[in-house]
């Protein structure tokens, strides 16, 4: 897996765990829907910090705690 499906995973678990809709991840985040989509889609080759920083901000954790997960694992990641 790559760096972006392990995004896309991350953030698609942490949706999960809260019982959001993409809907409300882009309420709480401010994140608009469209850029959401595109980052499921993997249209967005180059996600910005900041749209990760505010999709944190919506779930109310750091982008610390947001790559701390194994996913992110140097073994796990290669393009």
């Amino acid at each position: 897996m790559n760096l972006q499906e392990a995004i896309i995973i991350k953030i698609e678990s942490l949706r999960k765990v809260k019982n959001w809709s993409k809907y409300k991840l882009s309420m709480k985040s401010g994140v608009p829907q469209s850029t959401l989509t595109s980052i499921y889609k993997k249209r967005c080759k180059s996600l910005k910090v900041i749209t990760l920083f505010e999709i944190c901000e919506g779930f109310n954790i750091s982008l610390q705690e947001f790559f701390s997960d194994p996913i992110f694992d140097r073994d796990q990641i290669f393009e």
